[in-house]
């Protein structure tokens, strides 16, 4: 059944792409915190701006953002200290590489050696220098029984826009191509379809507990035609049918834009 959280009033268009993971994550989150008896503590890889970090620190966890870019972080520091949750939300700069070692940070320093309840690590792996390694990295500060929550860009929703496009050269490109990019100019160093991520989440030792397609239909919209509450419903309502359809789940969850795992530690 469709999930009952209708978005009220006009949504962006941002928050409907992004529904079906923040609503994973959310679930998930509600879920640990009954386990644990407590809050959660949080390392959000690559959390830019504060999107997701300031909503969970909001519901009372402490989260850590590691990001390389420093204006990121600035924005990420004034929209929790606006939001009142800065005493709950630490910005590091750094990346990946960082994870296992002490960070300093100002005249202090910081250990991210975890353990962490929580690892998201959203839009990360299509850029880093070697995935595998990154989240083996992940895995390592988790705690036992914690969980990582990892989105990608996937491969046959970029090799579907191409074609939809009238580009069938870049289409084949990147459906052939080792790393999923439809050459030297694409902006991305890779993209990923469900059976590679389940291998690189599998390799680095995490059980999958969920992996799906998300964003599947979206892109393909033309503009205006989420501008009603009601079809915006609709929209999600199709969104979370398909990721989720007993016959249906598997074939159309490669076309998500983004792919979506939640895995936990061993």
């Amino acid at each position: 059944m469709p999930d009952e959280r209708r978005p009220s009033g006009r949504v962006g268009a941002a928050s409907l792409r992004t529904y079906a993971v923040s609503t994973a994550v959310d679930d998930l989150v509600t879920d640990e915190q009954a386990r644990l008896g407590r809050p959660l503590q949080v390392l959000d890889l690559g959390g830019g701006t504060g999107g997701l970090a300031v909503r969970l620190a909001e519901l009372g966890h402490t989260v850590t953002v590691l990001d390389p870019s420093p204006d990121a972080l600035a924005a990420l520091t004034r929209r929790a200290a606006e939001s009142g949750v800065a005493d709950r939300v630490t910005a590091l700069q750094g990346d990946a590489d960082s994870l296992g070692r002490t960070h300093e940070v100002g005249v202090g320093s910081t250990e991210l050696t975890g353990p962490y309840d929580l690892v998201c690590c959203h839009g990360v792996l299509e850029v880093v220098d070697d995935p595998a390694a990154t989240l083996t990295a992940a895995a390592g500060v988790l705690a036992p029984g914690g969980h990582l929550s990892v989105t990608v860009h996937g491969r046959l929703a970029a090799v579907l826009a191409k074609v939809l496009a009238g580009d069938v050269g870049s289409a084949l490109e990147l459906l052939v191509s080792a790393d999923g990019r439809w050459g030297p100019a694409d902006p991305l160093p890779r993209r990923f379809d469900l059976a590679g991520l389940r291998r690189l989440l599998e390799d680095a030792g995490l059980v999958v507990e969920r992996l799906q397609g998300v964003r599947v239909f979206g892109d393909l919209l033309p503009a205006g035609a989420l501008d009603d509450p009601a079809d915006q419903w609709a929209f999600l309502s199709l969104e979370q049918a398909v990721s989720t359809h007993p016959d249906h789940a598997a074939a159309l969850g490669d076309l998500g834009a983004h792919l979506h795992a939640v895995v936990r530690s061993a």
